[in-house]
């Protein structure tokens, strides 16, 4: 245990690296630098040593022992809240509730987030637009295992300097918690499929009930009503179904199978209006480095379009720009090749045609000052069905959370 975590947990604690404690450990000498803080945490319940009678500080701990101390810690009703961020998984795994034992934090919280976002577009014709987004995001605990999530927006367009529209509305509104070994997410929640390239398929509001059961190997299914499709004709389905296994492998790996089902969702699909009801999908994230990650999406939609029924997208991430930790950035690349059929609402920022594209997409994100960052994406889209067709994107966002 190094000096500076012996310290800081007998400070959680009130404990004074002065008072007087018997030493339960033969191999502390009493001359040693952590003596007193080691004697009372032992005296507090907090360390307990090894079997043979010694503390063993020169040995490195597992994960599990160092979580199990900070569970005791936090029983004794010491506030080590960046160690219990830290050791979260673990202390789950132990039956320790990290938030809820967090006594004299507030049942309710608040966060927001403004983001503004500029965007340069080529098609048949050019234009530019921007924005200015404003979520507010109302969390609260209603018991040790069920809490509460809302999020209001507030969205200005602006057009030549002007403020063209503005809209203010409840986007999220679901409780969340666990029954038994199974979590569930209930209400109005935002839905990022489950793809490795997360959002290749849909990425909005969606009204239902999902349930997760498992941690390294994971089943989920959820039910509702999607909110939202993008297309030209499209509408929102009101029965949807999904399904997926993931799996997770080594320390950042992961490959998925999944299945949506969006009933009554019509989509133009090349001189006809058609139906696009199931999709399937197999995905792989791959962890090659600490903060490199390759992604491969297979998509097959269940309608046979002008652009095709088979679709896949590839990318990867590099290093990553971290809000709390000024000065990182991150890149992100990725091509597309997806018919009419594999998309319902895409989570990329460029344009596209609804028909079916392919096409690149770079990004490069910076972390300017604590929770201040800034993004540039650019798009390059063609249809897959109409050679006149394409389109670039040059978007650029820089976001402020608080």
């Amino acid at each position: 245990m190094k000096k500076s975590l012996v310290l800081a947990m007998a400070m959680a604690l009130g404990i004074t690296a002065s008072a007087y404690a018997a030493n339960p450990f033969r191999d502390v000498p009493a001359g040693h630098w952590a003596y007193d803080s080691i004697a009372k945490l032992a005296a507090a319940g907090v360390v307990d040593g090894y079997p043979d009678g010694t503390f063993g500080g020169s040995r490195l701990m597992t994960r599990y022992e160092m979580a199990q101390i900070v569970a005791r810690a936090m029983s004794k009703g010491a506030n080590v809240d960046r160690l219990a961020e830290e050791f979260a998984d673990e202390l789950d795994a132990l039956g320790v509730r990290v938030a809820r034992l967090e006594k004299n934090a507030d049942n309710v919280k608040i966060t927001a987030q403004i983001r503004y976002n500029y965007s340069n577009v080529h098609t048949r014709y050019s234009y530019s637009r921007s924005n200015l987004r404003t979520r507010m995001y109302v969390r609260g605990q209603a018991n040790d295992d069920w809490g509460y999530v809302g999020m209001f927006q507030n969205i200005q367009q602006f057009a030549h300097n002007n403020m063209e529209e503005n809209t203010t509305d409840f986007q999220r509104a679901f409780a969340n918690g666990r029954i038994g070994g199974v979590k569930i997410t209930a209400g109005r929640y935002n839905l990022t499929d489950y793809t490795a390239n997360e959002g290749m398929i849909y990425d909005t509001r969606f009204d239902g009930i999902e349930a997760i059961y498992g941690k390294e190997l994971q089943l989920i299914v959820g039910g509702g009503k999607a909110s939202d499709s993008k297309s030209e004709g499209g509408s929102a389905a009101d029965d949807t179904y999904y399904a997926n296994l993931k799996c997770d492998f080594g320390k950042r790996s992961a490959i998925n199978v999944g299945y949506y089902k969006w009933h009554d969702v019509t989509k133009f699909l090349g001189g006809s209006y058609d139906s696009c009801d199931g999709l399937w999908n197999v995905g792989l994230k791959l962890g090659v480095a600490k903060d490199v990650k390759i992604l491969f999406d297979y998509l097959r939609s269940d309608v046979d379009t002008p652009s095709g029924k088979n679709g896949y997208v590839i990318g990867a991430n590099l290093f990553g720009a971290k809000a709390t930790k000024p000065g990182t950035f991150g890149i992100t690349v990725k091509h597309f090749d997806q018919p009419a059929g594999t998309v319902m609402t895409h989570t990329m920022n460029g344009d596209y045609d609804t028909m079916g594209f392919k096409g690149w997409m770079v990004a490069g994100y910076y972390t300017f000052a604590k929770n201040l960052v800034g993004g540039i994406e650019w798009y390059d889209l063609k249809s897959k069905v109409d050679s006149s067709g394409n389109n670039e994107t040059l978007w650029s966002q820089l976001i402020l959370t608080f």
